[in-house]
């Protein structure tokens, strides 16, 4: 496979070094290629709140809705800055969602039929590994197309 046909990548992004690190890789390549880029990122589902509920009285924690509105909205301007980095792309596409990472991921690649996913990672072992797991590495076993994974420390 060449590299020119790759000509609708996904970018998946978040606010981490590991993922500017992908970024600035990605920039390289759409600079090369003039590719449709799609930028996503997800935001976690929102965690209910206990805050002023008494478990004693049978109150249960709530979802205050605004949060959730507020992370999107800042997701949404998060990939709107970030798209205008990108002016090499014929076409850009950002995708903002709410879920599991690797699952939204996954599904906007297939969705959108990406031909190559690009996705940083952190680079953690052992221990660390096993107790945070690796979006990247559940991108990699799932996906139906090429992904390149650009680690935080490469030179």
């Amino acid at each position: 496979m060449s590299a020119t046909q790759f000509n609708r990548i996904l970018l998946a992004v978040d606010e981490s070094p590991c993922s500017e690190r992908a970024v600035n890789y990605a920039k390289g390549i759409v600079s090369d290629l003039k590719p449709s880029l799609a930028l996503v990122t997800v935001v976690p589902p929102t965690s209910p709140t206990s805050y002023g509920v008494d478990p004693l009285l049978g109150q249960q924690p709530i979802i205050i809705p605004e949060v959730s509105e507020i992370q999107q909205q800042a997701a949404q301007k998060f990939l709107d800055d970030l798209a205008v980095e990108f002016a090499g792309a014929s076409e850009t596409f950002t995708f903002n969602r709410i879920g599991d990472v690797r699952d939204e991921v996954l599904q906007v690649a297939k969705e959108w039929t990406a031909d190559l996913i690009i996705v940083g990672t952190n680079g953690r072992t052992g221990f660390d590994h096993f107790l945070s797991g690796s979006v990247s590495e559940a991108i990699i076993r799932k996906a139906t197309c090429p992904v390149l994974v650009i680690p935080l420390h490469c030179d």
